[in-house]
């Protein structure tokens, strides 16, 4: 077995190697650019060894923010012509080449984290990053609330591509006039471990309308079809939330709000509880249907502080059906698939916020899921994302942000972060 010394070392290698000077990307080759919260939890996997780099890779992050608060999902610093869709599909007017959409806002809880392991080293820096925070999270708070939970606007916004929560919403959209285009993530990985092409099509038309649009978010909030309250969104603003509220405090700056605007997402975390399905659960902003999905997502309850002893009876349930953490979808459904993407595999990066969640809360299963996380890695590898049931690893290799739960959470010289 592959010892945990030579993990650490491989995991910081990685990082480098995907390292392209102040901003890092998830893998050579099939992510190219600065993918969102890819660098956020770059950000933490660097503070374990070189705290600057860490400070810089945030600071590059919201280099690229909009001037209405928004921080894309997708950086695009330098060409790339081998990925698809990149800028010129996109047609964005931000600071630096960019998607139109963001990602869910993990930063902050990454920051706190980096802060914690250096205050004096972290404070400038923070200084500079908390009034960018706090205008993305106002962002997120003005134009994606449905009676107080977080939305998202594409599949792609969520970090969950092709989810089954999307699925009824996806079903809405006639992508017939989206034209010809040539994926390029197929090249890189086998196609049953990726989205479908009755999803992309699906993708590029949201992306092409959004582009009609300008990106303007109050037409957008008129046209899109595809609006779904999410899980992923409400929890990590809702902890990011808390989190930088604390580091404000922390440093001294002007919280003022934000403990009301906590209190708003908490109320808008209990309208994604389904009853029936006795399980926080995406709710479609546009017809009010659920998606009728326990996911990873709906166990990041704990993570936003709001614990769920009949969601925790769920989580045990699923850990006794697989062997390496929480799948990205439940293995009772009929539309878990253990290989492709977000339809069942187990994603470290998912995990971690999970189990920190749990810790936080004391919860006996946050040490299950690190131990099972540890476990995959040091098997499987760093790898995108793993078969929950076989540990079979899985999408892009040499992946940064598995590398940086390793080095930030998973790995034995790790105590409790």
């Amino acid at each position: 077995m592959t010892s945990h010394t030579s993990l650490d070392l491989e995991a910081r290698n990685i990082l480098k190697q995907n390292d392209r000077g102040g901003y890092t990307i998830p893998t050579a080759g099939l992510y190219p650019y600065q993918w969102n919260w890819d660098s956020a939890f770059a950000a933490m996997g660097f503070a374990q060894f070189d705290i600057a780099r860490a400070w810089q890779e945030l600071e590059t992050l919201f280099s690229g923010q909009w001037s209405d608060g928004m921080v894309p999902h997708i950086l695009f610093h330098q060409p790339d012509p081998g990925y698809f869709p990149g800028p010129d599909v996109w047609g964005c007017e931000g600071p630096i080449p960019s998607s139109g959409i963001s990602q869910p806002p993990v930063a902050a809880t990454m920051a706190r984290l980096i802060l914690q392991k250096d205050p004096e080293a972290g404070r400038a820096a923070m200084g500079r990053l908390f009034p960018k925070m706090r205008a993305w999270h106002k962002w997120f708070m003005d134009w994606r609330l449905d009676r107080g939970a977080v939305c998202v606007t594409h599949p792609w916004e969520s970090g969950r591509d092709n989810a089954p929560e999307w699925d009824g919403a996806m079903a809405r959209i006639d992508p017939s006039d989206v034209g010809e285009y040539t994926r390029r993530d197929t090249s890189h990985v086998d196609g049953s471990m990726r989205p479908t092409k009755y999803d992309y099509d699906r993708y590029i038309w949201l992306v092409q309308l959004g582009r009609r649009l300008h990106w303007d978010q109050a037409a957008m909030l008129e046209e899109n079809p595809f609006r779904v309250a999410d899980p992923t969104m409400t929890f990590t603003l809702l902890r990011a939330h808390r989190d930088l509220m604390v580091m404000g405090e922390l440093l001294g700056l002007d919280t003022k709000g934000m403990a009301q605007e906590i209190f708003l997402l908490e109320k808008g975390a209990q309208t994604l509880w389904n009853e029936e399905l006795g399980s926080y659960d995406a709710r479609d902003a546009k017809t009010g249907e659920w998606a009728g999905c326990i996911s990873s997502a709906s166990f990041l309850c704990w993570l936003a502080g709001l614990p769920s002893d009949r969601q925790a009876e769920h989580l045990e349930r699923i850990l006794d059906a697989t062997n390496f953490g929480v799948p990205s979808h439940d293995p009772a459904s009929d539309r878990f698939d253990p290989k492709r993407y977000w339809r069942g595999p187990t994603w470290a990066v998912v995990n971690m916020l999970i189990g920190l969640g749990l810790e936080d809360a004391g919860h006996p299963l946050g040490k299950r899921v690190r131990e099972l996380t540890r476990e995959l890695i040091t098997r499987f590898g760093f790898a995108e994302y793993f078969d929950p049931m076989t540990g079979e690893a899985a999408g892009g290799k040499s992946f940064t942000w598995t590398a940086a739960v390793w080095l930030g959470w998973a790995s034995p010289a790790r105590g409790r972060t």
